[in-house]
């Protein structure tokens, strides 16, 4: 399908059944977290997804690329992000598959009903407004600084819209892990697993996989380390078939 672009955007390859995504690098454009976040999360045939804070559409656009899921719902407030994803998932032709919905993350509650999701993602803002400088540009901003939802909103919007047993995978930072081990107990997500994420394997993790399950028991599983890089510029084995090359 032929999509009109917009100044400033284009069109990237996703190495995932041809599928692909519009971007504008004069906004925030999908990083490596999210697309780590889709080889961790898990989705059985037949399942409902949501991403909370979709941004331009990656992670669902990935999910239904990569499993048999049934439906895949973005939520994002931005206007210039959803326009983006609603036009990357006509460019897939998978309208009947991924849906994206302008909205706020704070009021996910009223924009989908209660328990209706077995699956809820997140790649969230990772810090808050202390935690250094806050691009003037709010859409770049947004993405980075927890400007429009904190970790909090994030936690009890997923714990509000997932099914008894369902799972939330969210990625973010390790220094705030304590913090996201405390929120997602408060709201009965019961971590399960986690996966650290290395730059280097002689380097301090700078990311965090984390799954959680609605009303779990007690038991969590930290798997081994991913390592991102075995040389300056060369991915690990792992990483290039997490990205499909």
């Amino acid at each position: 399908m032929k999509i009109e672009l917009k100044e400033g955007e284009r069109v990237d390859n996703l190495h995932r059944d041809g599928f692909r995504i519009i971007q504008n690098e004069k906004l925030f454009c999908f990083g490596m977290d999210a697309v780590l976040l889709t080889g961790f999360a898990k989705v059985r045939e037949g399942e409902n997804v949501l991403d909370l804070g979709t941004g331009t559409g990656i992670i669902p656009i990935l999910l239904a690329a990569k499993t048999k899921g049934e439906s895949f719902s973005g939520l994002e407030i931005s206007e210039k992000s959803v326009d983006m994803a609603v036009r990357s998932v006509a460019l897939n032709g998978i309208e009947d598959r991924v849906s994206i919905v302008q909205g706020d993350i704070k009021k996910a509650g009223e924009l989908f009903a209660p328990a209706s999701f077995d699956v809820v993602t997140s790649n969230p803002p990772y810090m808050t407004e202390s935690h250094g400088l806050v691009n003037q540009d709010l859409d770049k901003a947004a993405a980075r600084h927890e400007i429009f939802c904190t970790l909090e909103d994030v936690v009890s919007a997923a714990a509000r819209l997932l099914k008894a047993g369902g799972r939330f995978y969210m990625v973010h930072r390790p220094f705030r892990l304590a913090e996201i081990i405390r929120a997602l107990s408060e709201h009965r997500l019961e971590p399960k697993r986690m996966r650290l994420v290395y730059p280097y394997a002689d380097r301090e993790p700078n990311m965090v996989l984390i799954e959680a399950v609605r009303g779990g028991r007690p038991r969590m599983t930290v798997e081994k380390p991913l390592i991102v890089y075995q040389a300056p510029g060369e991915y690990t084995r792992e990483v290039l078939e997490i990205y499909g090359y």
